[in-house]
């Protein structure tokens, strides 16, 4: 029986001319069936695993309890209102108009928001990776290994929100989700709205992706300096690759929606940066000027965090599950390059690999420079080991490094089942590699969460005694209420300070609780 190949619209055809029909990769009895099956197997296991520590990463929202930023913006949120907390940082805190407003909406009705937050980030990310593996296979006319996909998007949100260094900061502090987390969500399904748009092949669905991404640009850049960083360095190489006197795209599509992207990431940007808030946060700190010992400095600190990053070795595991889904699409699908060779392109495929292959990586050292350099300005020299800013560049870093691993696995499981070269030896050597370092970077991964478990369900505990304590007391008449500092995921608590006046978490949870002043019990 002849191999079919799956079409843009999913319909089964005949295999072309010069497309190779590969009977080996037929049936369950067959290397490709075999294979195929001890694929589905450790994708399983792997997805299994996976899927279990996100679960408890999103179970543990409803443990979460206020710390550092916390205090403030639950009473100004609270006191203020949406409106009144989002003039609030536009006049007196930082200017990010559009963080404030999610803010204010997240804590309009206390701590509900914030409890829920973890679960919609697993689920939204998870949807929108699994939604994006999707439109990227059909782009290249294979099909999709569904088992192998979830186990990909499921290791990649787990290495995301679990293999970092402020997994608390990432998952389960709003603040920090909604200036770091929440932008690649919205990023993620902004791609895909384009995606859809072009494929509807519509004029005005294409016109209303272009407006959106304007204004959804505009939205992010007063939303997260970092994640504007990022996107627009990514924006702009993709909006000039596509342009079509370089032959990739048929039309000024992409590049006009690149374009209105930098647009309005732009305009966000100088909003933020020219409102007042961000002149008196600027104040607090005095701008250094650009010289070649801050500029080595910057580059330090940025080879500190790659080092850090690096040292992180769970974050192979994105290359092994890719390696993993491009087997399970060799022993399913049709050759990728005999694919590419029937996409209309004005490059050859070879020189479309090499751009496609070589450029993210520096792309992603790029802006995380850029990043690190923002980090430095707005957090002095410590602020590189932020760890939670480092978001925006890990997702497009995972995705690479997953891509890799797919495109080595689909060419590796090629030859290991072509007819001629009969290899039982290698595939099982392959499959042992490969699960392996799979498994063994879902197994890496249980330890922070049990550690993030741990610290989190005490700490609520803990938390929920003192706050009936406080209350007890403010109902009793007191002005003044013993607060005693409960530490979690590297974040600022109430009395860090040297003195009170000087100590804002302090005194925003005095407001909150409407009181006069908290003290060390």
């Amino acid at each position: 029986m002849s191999r079919t190949t799956i079409s843009e619209r999913g319909d089964a055809r005949r295999p072309e001319d010069g497309e190779d029909a590969d009977p080996d990769t037929d049936g369950d009895t067959g290397p490709g069936g075999r294979l195929r099956q001890a694929l589905g197997g450790v994708a399983l296991v792997v997805a299994a695993g996976t899927g279990a520590l996100l679960a408890v990463g999103a179970f543990l929202g409803f443990y979460v309890r206020p710390t550092s930023d916390d205090w403030c913006a639950l009473w100004k949120s609270r006191d203020m209102g949406v409106l009144g907390i989002t003039a609030d940082f536009y006049r007196t805190q930082n200017g990010r108009v559009t963080n404030a407003f999610l803010t204010g909406l997240l804590y309009s009705d206390d701590m509900r928001g914030p409890k829920l937050l973890p679960a919609f980030l697993v689920v939204a990310l998870g949807l929108g990776l699994f939604l994006l593996a999707r439109e990227v296979l059909r782009a290249l006319r294979l099909p999709l290994p569904v088992v192998a996909t979830v186990a990909a998007v499921l290791m990649l949100e787990a290495l995301l929100f679990f293999a970092g260094t402020r997994a608390y900061q990432v998952l389960l502090w709003a603040p920090a989700t909604i200036s770091h987390t929440v932008p690649s969500v919205i990023g993620l399904w902004t791609v895909l709205g384009a995606v859809w748009a072009a494929r509807r092949g519509v004029r005005w669905a294409r016109s209303a992706a272009v407006v959106s991404v304007l204004l959804i640009g505009a939205a992010v850049g007063m939303l997260s300096e970092p994640f504007a960083l990022v996107a627009g360095v990514f924006a702009v190489t993709v909006g000039i690759l596509c342009l079509p006197r370089f032959g990739w795209a048929r039309d000024r599509y992409v590049s006009t929606w690149c374009a209105a992207a930098c647009l309005g990431l732009l305009c966000g940007l100088v909003l933020l940066y020219t409102s007042p808030g961000a002149r008196w946060r600027r104040a607090q700190r005095p701008q250094e000027h650009l010289s070649a010992e801050g500029i080595g400095e910057a580059l330090r600190d940025w080879c500190r965090l790659w080092l850090t990053v690096g040292g992180q070795w769970a974050y192979l595991g994105a290359v092994a599950v890719g390696a993993l889904l491009g087997l399970a699409l060799a022993a399913t699908g049709p050759r990728l390059a005999g694919s590419a060779r029937r996409r209309p392109t004005g490059l050859p495929p070879r020189t479309l690999l090499r751009i496609a292959v070589l450029l993210p990586l520096p792309l992603i050292a790029l802006a995380s420079l850029a990043v690190v350099f923002g980090l430095r300005s707005g957090y002095g020299d410590g602020g590189w080991s932020y760890g939670r800013a480092w978001v925006s560049f890990l997702l497009p870093l995972l995705l690479a490094l997953c891509a890799y691993g797919a495109w080595g696995g689909h060419l590796l499981g090629r030859r290991l089942l072509a007819p001629a070269r009969p290899r039982p030896a290698g595939r099982v050597a392959v499959l042992v590699a490969v699960g392996a370092v799979t498994v063994g970077s879902t197994a890496a991964l249980v330890r922070p969460v049990y550690d993030l478990t741990t610290s989190t369900v005490v700490r609520a505990v803990a938390w929920d005694r003192q706050d009936a304590r406080i209350r007890e007391e403010v109902a009793a008449g007191a002005r003044e209420v013993a607060y005693q500092p409960l530490l979690i995921g590297l974040l600022t608590e109430p009395l860090f300070a040297s003195s009170y006046e000087r100590d804002w978490a302090a005194r925003c949870t005095a407001t909150y609780y409407g009181v006069d002043r908290i003290h060390r019990p």
